[in-house]
């Protein structure tokens, strides 16, 4: 699937829902709300968050709060007439020339980039 078909796909389904009502603003702190679900779940598996220490953990499929905040950005990025395969294609581009590769590579296996 193209990223263009996904956003056609997440548009059709918000406006037969009737969820092309809800605000910006609204969507934007939904989202949010499900990237911090995808950091819950990070904190849990580095033991940062431990069951039985003070933290209640619910059991989470991460890829579905992955598809979450997918759809949310998706309808977000449809709202603001944003292409995302096309700002994707050209930020890449620019990140290409931008962050040189072997100078990355070089300073991520050097001893400053491990302090």
């Amino acid at each position: 699937m193209e990223i263009r078909d996904a956003q056609e796909i997440i548009l059709k389904f918000e406006r037969a829902r009737r969820w092309d009502l809800f605000k910006e603003s609204q969507i934007f702190t939904h989202l949010i709300e499900e990237v911090s679900e995808i950091g819950r779940i990070i904190l849990q598996r580095e033991g940062y968050k431990f069951k039985g220490l003070g933290h209640e953990i619910k059991e989470n499929d991460v890829s579905r709060e992955f598809a979450q905040a997918f759809a949310l950005f998706l309808q977000l990025a449809n709202r603001m007439n944003v292409d995302l395969e096309e700002a994707f294609r050209r930020e890449i581009e620019i990140m290409e020339k931008r962050f040189d590769a072997d100078k990355w590579k070089r300073y991520m296996e050097s001893e400053h980039a491990k302090a």
